[in-house]
């Protein structure tokens, strides 16, 4: 199994608990995953390169310091729970319409004591709140998904630069089209050197 390394390579400030956790959180998923498969077998092997350190592309674009952050089909826990261990002082809401990968993302919370994190089995539109920012992987087109959460992004303070932040692959310029709304896309390459992000994107939509 690939290591938590690669995780401090980038991020050499980590404090000691934030090491320990982003050690041990191989370890649980790699345990889960024999019971519940919520990462694909032949990537559990890779988890640290194409889960953990891909979710932290977004804490490379946005410093989410006490933020609230909605995290949506967040399937066993990404991008949220590797952003929740890296932003112990913001605060996140993981939802995912299929109950038992919910059931992951609370053990593996439980597990590594990660207080910042709230999990509902809830489809995004019966999310309740309002949030700084929504993130997510690859869960549907944008359109599609800005009409989910437009109602849940909210900025208190109009210089924020609230949104959607999404990690997204290939050419995206047809998919982006459809919104007819501004949006920055930033190549993860920018970030990461492996050879994985070379073809990643996060793609930002301002509210």
């Amino acid at each position: 199994m690939d290591s938590s390394a690669i995780v401090e390579k980038y991020f050499p400030e980590l404090s000691a608990q934030q090491k320990a956790q982003f050690e041990e959180l191989g370890n649980l998923y790699a345990e889960w995953n024999e019971k519940i498969n919520v990462i694909s077998r032949k990537d559990i092997d890779y988890i640290y390169e194409k889960h953990i350190l891909h979710a932290l592309a977004i804490a490379k674009f946005q410093d989410l310091s006490g933020k609230q952050i909605l995290d949506v089909g967040t399937g066993g826990g990404f991008p949220g729970i590797p952003l929740a261990i890296m932003f112990p002082n913001a605060h996140f809401t993981l939802v995912d319409s299929i109950g038992k990968k919910i059931k992951v993302v609370k053990a593996v919370t439980q597990s590594l004591g990660i207080e910042n994190v709230e999990a509902h089995h809830l489809r995004a539109e019966k999310t309740k709140g309002k949030f700084d920012f929504v993130v997510s992987r690859a869960v549907t087109r944008m359109k599609s998904f800005i009409h989910w959460v437009n109602q849940k992004v909210q900025s208190d303070n109009p210089e924020d630069n609230s949104g959607i932040i999404a990690l997204k692959g290939g050419d995206l310029e047809e998919e982006m089209a459809e919104i007819k709304r501004m949006y920055q896309e930033v190549s993860i390459s920018e970030y990461f050197s492996e050879p994985f992000f070379e073809t990643k994107k996060i793609v930002f939509v301002p509210f």
